[in-house]
């Protein structure tokens, strides 16, 4: 199959050559369709299957299509994503597929000056690809309206939801023309997402091109077992042997990966580190000499790396295992994109065992378990069994009829409540307009 027996305008076919690109990866081929016919669409992906180019392509050549043009301070179409990083690398995508239409685009989202944005939006936007925090500033500074909205999409839906973007997403659809088509993309159809569904998409196509919950098969995955104490000698014993170049190494904590950079410098190895309490500039530039090759090592947490979007990205590599198993997968799915096979590393102590237990009865697979000579652990790492056994359900116990007033008098009094502060979702927020 080929981009053009898709139905995709000279134009994009011209773009795509241009990036190298020849034949249309599944998710495109299932996706690119349904969205040219103009329906809803849910897709379920994992990073590194061309799920940007699965709607940025119709997108574009929709709005080509359809002829008009968008008036100041209004948006034909709206790209919600949750990092920085993920809407820079959505930009991209838009500028180098429409580069032969005249079509105008925009990228906003929070932690830059919000007025050279405004400025930019009174022109009259044809894509505008946002964070939903800074959307909805903009939104109450009227630097933006949606009367001419024509497409929505929601991208890492998901992550959307972990980071705590549900009220977020809620007050902008309030905004939003109900009359529009809708596309969600995310890892899985969990049963959240399905919920998030109901109220945003008409009568959607699903589109899946992998299991929900699995790792890419093309992905080398192994678990080195060491010493806590240890892991950072580890880490460049392996860098240094191996002359490994764009190695992308998580940490769960900013602290962390702070301290871990600075002992990589220390040692020879170019790194850098991003995550939420660095600024948007230095982000960008650490992920700019990364892509370059300039970097050997870029340190990230998992907010903060969401987005990366590097075809080539050869090793990943745990320094610290994550307390959430599913991201585990968006991790390791940084590399062995596009067809490439990929290397994904985990530096295991004896007490992340928990969380190594869930992630392989998450994925459904145990990962091979390697002990590097020199590198023997005292604490030896626990084999915990996977908990994949379902719950057995309640038996129900038949009830004994009981008279209203018998069931009045044996109710004791009511407590009064006390009312608790909800600050769950607004600290996720927080965190995430941050990173």
């Amino acid at each position: 199959m080929t981009f053009e027996s898709l139905g995709l305008i000279s134009p994009l076919l011209t773009a795509l050559s241009k990036t190298g690109y020849s034949e249309p990866s599944p998710i495109q081929q299932k996706a690119i369709p349904p969205i040219l016919d103009g329906s809803d669409v849910m897709a379920a992906a994992q990073t590194g299957t061309g799920k940007t180019a699965a709607f940025t392509l119709p997108l574009l050549q929709r709005l080509h299509d359809s002829g008009q043009s968008a008036r100041s301070n209004h948006t034909r179409a709206l790209v919600l994503t949750p990092t920085r990083e993920l809407a820079a690398q959505v930009a991209e995508n838009v500028k180098n597929y429409g580069r032969d239409l005249k079509l105008r685009y925009n990228l906003v989202y929070g932690g830059v000056k919000i007025n050279p944005q405004m400025m930019q939006l009174r022109r009259g936007t044809d894509v505008l690809i946002a964070t939903p925090g800074r959307l909805l500033d903009l939104y109450q500074q009227n630097a933006i309206k949606f009367n001419q909205l024509e497409v929505l999409v929601l991208d890492e839906a998901d992550r959307m939801l972990d980071m705590g973007f549900i009220h977020d997403i809620k007050k902008i659809m309030a905004l939003l023309p109900k009359k529009r088509q809708t596309l969600m993309f995310s890892a899985t159809f969990s049963d959240d997402i399905r919920q998030l569904a109901r109220s945003l998409v008409d009568n959607p196509v699903e589109v899946s091109v992998t299991p929900p919950n699995t790792t890419v098969e093309r992905i080398d995955q192994r678990v080195h077992p060491v010493d806590k104490s240890q892991k950072t000698k580890l880490l460049v014993h392996l860098l240094k042997q191996h002359n490994w170049f764009q190695v992308l190494v998580f940490c769960r904590t900013k602290h962390g990966a702070n301290r871990l950079t600075t002992n990589l410098n220390k040692k020879g190895i170019s790194a850098a580190a991003i995550h939420g309490n660095k600024s948007q500039n230095v982000r960008t530039r650490a992920l700019t000499d990364f892509k370059a090759g300039d970097l050997q090592v870029l340190v990230a947490t998992d907010i903060a790396a969401r987005g990366i979007d590097i075809a080539d990205l050869p090793y990943v590599i745990n320094f610290d295992l994550p307390h959430v198993a599913e991201d585990y997968v968006h991790r390791i799915g940084r590399t062995g994109r596009a067809g490439k096979s990929g290397l994904a590393l985990s530096l295991v102590s004896a007490d992340e065992a928990k969380q190594l237990a869930s992630i392989e009865s998450l994925i459904k697979l145990s990962i091979t378990r390697d002990i590097i000579t020199g590198f023997e652990p005292l604490q030896n790492l626990p084999v915990l069994k996977h908990k994949s056994k379902p719950k057995r359900p309640k038996k129900n116990k038949p009830k004994t009829p009981v008279s209203e007033s018998t069931r009045a008098e044996a109710k004791p009094a009511a407590k009064p409540r006390r009312r608790r502060r909800n600050v769950a979702n607004a600290s996720k927020r927080n965190a995430a307009d941050k990173a």
